[in-house]
C-alpha cells in the first residue's frame, strides 16, 4: 500500500483521487444546521397537495438510494487497497449518511411518509450493492446512480419547484460530483486490465443497470409531469454529463471509446419509451420500435441531439451577450 512505484500518469490520478478526500473534508456542511437555516429563510416546505405528493414519491426514491449509496460507498473504502482512492470513497461515506438523514428531514417537513422504492429503482440499487466485482459496484455507483441523482437535481433545483428544496440541492450536487470524479478516475484503469469476456461482462451489467435505471424513470414519468419536469430533459442532461464524464476519462486513457455499443442501444431504449412526440402520444409500438432502431443506427436523433439542437437554437435567437453567441455558433458548427 506504501511501496509503490507509479507512472507519470498514474501519479497525477493518485493526486487527483487524494484531492477529492481533502475537498470533501474543506467543504462538509452541516446537514441539520443547513436545513434549519433554509426553513428559517423560507418557512417550511409548501407546495399543493398534488406536487407535494409527487415530490415526495420522488425524493423518496433519492433518500433510500442515498441510504444505498451510504453502504456501496462503505464497501468501496473497504474494498479499494490503494490510500488515494480509499481516501475519496471514505469521504464519500460521511456524505452519503448525511445526505441520507437531511433528506429523510426534509421529507418529514415537507409533511408526507416516505414510501418505499418501486421495483425498477430497487432494481439499481440491489445490483449495485450486490455485485462483488469492483469494477461493477463503482461502474454502478459512481458512474449510474450518482449521475441520475445528479441530474435530477439540477434540473429540480433550475426548475424551483420548492424554494429549500432548490436551495439545499446545491450542497447535494457538489458533493455528488466528488464522487462521480471517483469512478472517472478508477474505472478505466480497471476495464484497461481486463480480459474481452470480462469485459463483455461488464458491458452487459452496464446494459442491465441502464435498462432498469429508464424503466424507474418511466415509472417516475407521472410525479415528475407533475412538478413541471420533462423526462426527456432529465435524459437529455445525464446524457450531456456522461459525455462529460467520457471526455474526461479519455484525457487519461486515450482507448476510451467515443460511442461504445451499449450507449446507442441505451439512446435507442429511452426513445422507444419516451419518444419525441411528447407525452401521451398515441404512437404504435412498431414505429417507437422503428424509430429507436434508427437511434441506436445513428440514422435518426436521439434525445441528446435533438436537446442540443433545441439548445443552440435557444442560444442564437436570444443571445444575451456576444460571448453566448459566439459559442452557440461554435456549438452549432462543431
Amino acid at each position: 500500500m506504501f511501496d509503490r512505484d507509479l507512472t507519470g500518469r498514474e501519479a497525477r490520478r493518485a493526486r487527483r483521487l487524494e484531492s477529492i478526500y481533502h475537498v470533501g473534508q474543506g467543504r462538509i456542511w452541516d446537514g441539520r444546521k443547513v436545513l434549519a437555516d433554509l426553513v428559517a429563510k423560507h418557512g417550511e416546505p409548501k407546495v399543493g397537495e398534488r406536487e407535494r405528493r409527487a415530490l415526495s414519491r420522488i425524493f423518496s426514491i433519492i433518500m433510500w438510494g442515498e441510504l444505498a449509496a451510504w453502504k456501496i460507498s462503505a464497501q468501496l473504502a473497504d474494498e479499494l487497497v490503494e490510500l488515494e482512492p480509499k481516501l475519496a470513497a471514505s469521504s464519500q461515506v460521511h456524505d452519503e449518511a448525511r445526505h441520507f438523514y437531511v433528506m429523510h428531514d426534509y421529507l418529514e417537513a415537507l409533511g408526507h411518509e416516505p414510501p418505499p422504492m418501486d421495483f425498477w429503482s430497487r432494481r439499481v440499487v440491489h445490483m449495485t450493492l450486490g455485485t462483488t466485482d469492483l469494477t461493477k459496484k463503482l461502474l454502478g455507483m459512481q458512474l449510474t446512480i450518482e449521475t441520475i441523482a445528479l441530474t435530477l437535481f439540477q434540473h429540480v433545483r433550475e426548475l424551483r419547484v420548492e424554494p429549500v428544496l432548490a436551495e439545499l440541492l446545491v450542497y447535494y450536487e457538489r458533493d455528488e460530483a466528488r464522487h462521480v470524479g471517483l469512478g472517472t478516475q478508477l474505472v478505466p484503469a480497471l476495464v484497461a486490465k481486463m480480459s474481452i469476456p470480462e469485459r463483455i461482462g461488464l458491458a452487459l451489467f452496464q446494459l442491465d443497470l441502464l435498462a432498469s435505471s429508464v424503466f424507474s424513470l418511466k415509472a417516475m414519468e407521472p410525479d415528475l409531469l407533475a412538478i413541471g419536469v420533462d423526462p426527456r430533459d432529465i435524459l437529455a442532461i445525464g446524457f450531456r454529463k456522461q459525455m462529460e464524464i467520457h471526455k474526461a476519462m479519455r484525457e487519461d486513457f486515450p482507448a476510451w471509446p467515443e460511442d461504445p455499443p451499449v450507449n446507442r442501444l441505451f439512446h435507442g431504449l429511452c426513445e422507444a419509451l419516451f419518444p419525441h412526440e411528447g407525452h401521451g402520444t398515441n404512437k404504435s409500438t412498431a414505429k417507437r420500435i422503428r424509430d429507436a432502431l434508427g437511434v441506436v443506427a445513428r440514422t435518426r436523433e436521439g434525445v441528446l441531439e435533438i436537446a442540443e439542437r433545441a439548445r443552440v437554437a435557444a442560444k442564437v435567437a436570444s443571445p444575451e451577450s456576444s460571448d453566448d453567441l459566439r459559442e452557440a455558433l461554435l456549438e452549432a458548427s462543431a
